[in-house]
Order: C-alpha cells, then structure tokens, then sequence
C-alpha cells in the first residue's frame, strides 16, 4: 500500500487550469520525484498536499486513509524559499518551531543538540537568520523539517544555495531517512539529483501527467537501443564490416590504445548480434547499453507535449 496518494485532484484558479486530473501514488519508504518544467503543477499539488490550499476535485490518502488536517503533524515540509523570521535567534527559532510541530521544549533542545553537532552548527545558536547565508539558512530549515520525525517529508529544491560539499551531506542524510522508513516527495529541476535519489518520478506538464513509474522502468521506456563497445585489435576492420548497416554514434581510440565505440543499433536488432559480430575482429573489453538519462527523458517528454 502506497504511504500517500493524491487522487484525479483538479485545481483551476480562475480561467486557469493548474491541474487536470493529476493522481501520484508514493510507495511507502521511497523517495518520489515530483518533477515538471515551471509552471507545470507542482507547486500547486504541493500546496494541496500541505493543506494550504484545496483542491477543486481529487481526493488524498495517507496510509489508505483519507487524508486529514491533523495529519500535517506526521508531515515535514522544506520549500525551496526560507520561511524563517529573520530577526529571531536560530536557537530560539528552532525550539519555538519544534515545539508547534508537538515537541516539548525538553525534547526539542535534545534533537535540536544532537542534529547541530552532527552538521558542525554549534556556533551558530545565538546567530541571526538574517546573519546567515542562503545555504546556512536552508541547513537549518531542513533540521527544523525533519526534528519530528515525520512519515512523509516534502522537499523542494532542498539543495538549492549550497556548494557541492553540504549538498552531498544533505543527499547523505536524506538517503539515511528512507532507509530509516521515511517516505519522501522530492520536487527539483535538478535531474542529476533525480538520478542519485528518486525511486519512482511523476512528470507533470502544463497541468497534466504526462509521465510515472519506477526510474528504472522509464528509462527502459525511453531507451533508444544505444551500445557502447570497449575493445582492443582490428577496430578498422570491425568498423568496415559495420559497412553502414549500423549508425555509428561515436568512435574514439583512447591513449592507451583501447579503442570506443557507441552505436546505435536497429529497432529490431539486439546487443548480443552486435556483440558476436564484434568478437570475430576485436578483444572485448566491456559492453554495455546506454539508458537515457533522466535529463535527456525529461527534454524529451516534455518537448512531445
């Protein structure tokens, strides 16, 4: 059973469609790309799901449960843009946010410890928000997020202002949280994070589901029969015996006399003829078929659309 689903929610602000009919079923312990050009839909589903707005149709489960307002307490919400008082102390701050998400002051000081130690933030208690960096700011809006421990966490564009350091840290601890049974919506533009994190993605464009399934299943939707050969020997002659029959993408000698070659093979043809016919003239040294990129499928389906 999915942890959360959103059911055909429709959302229309005037004569505007922001949402048609669009559903997402995010499997429990998983982390779930919400994922869609500007403008798409996500934000708007995301304030839905944080109850900040309502939809004009659709339902939402959590747990196979309609989805109530006291819910929000087993939610954890990062937005891309900080939401935190700028003339506050971060301590004071973080304490007065714990304890709304129904933490005791007791309990809020004892995480908020631990979590200020592990990221190296001890100094910064009596800090400002206003003091801070954009990407200090964030790191303390995604411990303030996830201090609850809550069963589904909704980040967007969580990495966005920090060097590529924190952000591997922060990808570190999110990683930590699914394996600890936390279910995760991930919205971002960023497509080579998609490919670190996301178990399963929902593409949204101009309102409207235009892609979801499992990363793995949609880049086997959207491979294009693409091989890569690492070999040694008679390259000239295999590339001879090609004679056309097959579109060579890329053909490369590296310096260790090793040589490359990227094809692109038939719509009906598959790797192993390929790889036979390879043997007859060179050494095989790896072969591989070259999946899609989640930025390339990205491109892609929303340019059809």
């Amino acid at each position: 059973m999915p942890l959360f689903e959103a059911l055909n929610i429709d959302k229309s602000y005037g004569n505007f469609k922001a949402l048609d009919d669009v559903s997402i079923h995010v499997p429990n312990s998983s982390i779930y790309g919400l994922l869609g050009p500007n403008g798409a839909g996500k934000t708007t589903l995301i304030r839905i799901i944080n109850r900040i707005t309502a939809p004009d149709k659709g339902e939402l489960l959590l747990e196979g449960r309609k989805y109530t307002y006291n819910d929000l307490m087993k939610v954890g919400y990062l937005p891309e843009e900080r939401g935190l008082y700028k003339k506050m102390k971060v301590g004071e701050q973080s304490v007065y946010l714990a304890q709304l998400k129904g933490l005791s002051k007791a309990d809020a000081y004892k995480k908020l410890r631990h979590w200020f130690e592990k990221f190296e933030m001890a100094g910064w208690w009596n800090k400002k928000i206003e003091e801070l960096s954009k990407g200090m700011a964030q790191k303390v809006q995604f411990i303030i997020t996830v201090l609850h421990e809550p069963k589904l966490l909704i980040f967007d564009e969580p990495f966005s202002g920090f060097d590529p350091v924190n952000a591997g840290m922060l990808k570190k601890e999110v990683l930590e949280l699914k394996q600890k049974g936390t279910t995760i919506i991930f919205s971002t533009h960023d497509m080579a994070s998609v490919e670190e994190l996301c178990d399963h993605i929902t593409l949204i464009n101009k309102s409207k589901t235009i892609l979801e399934g499992s990363v793995s299943d949609v880049k086997q939707k959207f491979k294009m029969n693409l091989f890569e050969l690492v070999c040694s020997g008679d390259y000239e002659k295999l590339i001879q015996q090609l004679n056309g029959s097959i579109s060579i993408i890329h053909s490369q000698t590296l310096p260790d006399g090793n040589h490359i070659l990227r094809v692109q093979l038939p719509e009906k043809s598959n790797g192993n003829t390929f790889l036979s016919l390879a043997m007859q003239h060179v050494s095989v040294i790896s072969f591989q078929e070259l999946l899609p990129t989640m930025n390339e499928i990205f491109i892609k389906a929303v340019s059809k659309n």
